[in-house]
């Protein structure tokens, strides 16, 4: 008896494995896709935007295959440098395909409301904790906040004039709750004195370090209770669902 209910567990423990594995190959979630996949649909979505994408991917690939053939002229054994070349040049080629990626990216959702995510996503995840759209008008003014080493970050985009009052607003807000952590305000657009999407993330990079990783952990828990109290923001946020695959496959897996 006790044989035949373990022979059972068995047989339902290897059916569940056999399920969760067919779930994830046909899952439409990247974070399930491998990583040959995230990259082909990373080339996929940037070849619809970028019609010189192939022309960059062969010149870094080329560039560093020639590279290496010319040392192994000089350097032999020749072989050794040829497998270097195709290595480097698969490497180039990756690297050109992500940064290709991005601008496309930034150049795709220009514009639109809400679009700070997509610069913001691109944030080292160890480092920085972002929520996009914490508060909006009906304008669709809204107001994105990043918390990491340059402290309380508030992003705005929207009309200049109604997005700087909401975030003086909501500066003032997270003033009370982050007890003297700087809070800094960003309007993010193509104006003077703003800042463009495509050079969003860079930007908060740059920014003077102000708070050790343990003061970012605590920052974000004492935040929760802003955001509790908060009403739903009746907008969508956020990029298109078809482009999350290729922000993670930009940051690496």
């Amino acid at each position: 008896m006790a044989s035949e209910k373990a022979k059972e567990l068995a047989a339902k423990q290897k059916a569940e494995v056999q399920a969760a594995k067919l779930a994830k190959k046909n899952s439409t979630n990247p974070a399930d896709w491998p990583w040959h996949k995230q990259i082909w649909q990373t080339y996929k979505v940037t070849a619809e935007s970028d019609p010189k994408l192939n022309w960059y991917l062969l010149a870094a690939f080329g560039g560093a295959l020639v590279l290496s053939l010319v040392l192994g002229i000089f350097l032999p054994p020749w072989w050794m440098w040829l497998l270097l070349g195709v290595t480097g040049g698969l490497t180039a080629a990756l690297w050109v395909l992500l940064d290709r990626a991005k601008k496309a990216t930034y150049v795709r959702y220009a514009g639109q409301p809400g679009s700070a995510e997509v610069a913001l996503s691109m944030l080292d995840k160890k480092k920085w904790f972002y929520s996009p759209v914490i508060t909006a008008t009906r304008q669709l003014d809204v107001v994105h906040r990043a918390v990491g080493p340059a402290g309380i970050i508030l992003i705005g985009e929207g009309a200049p004039t109604r997005v700087k009052a909401l975030m003086a607003s909501e500066a003032k807000k997270h003033e009370q709750v982050a007890y003297g952590v700087a809070v800094t305000t960003i309007v993010m657009g193509e104006g003077e004195g703003q800042v463009p999407l495509g050079k969003l993330a860079a930007h908060l990079k740059k920014l003077p370090k102000k708070l050790e990783p343990s003061q970012v952990t605590d920052v974000k828990a004492r935040l929760r209770a802003l955001d509790a109290a908060r009403p739903k923001v009746p907008i969508p946020r956020g990029p298109l669902p078809s482009m999350k695959g290729v922000n993670r496959a930009m940051r690496g897996r």
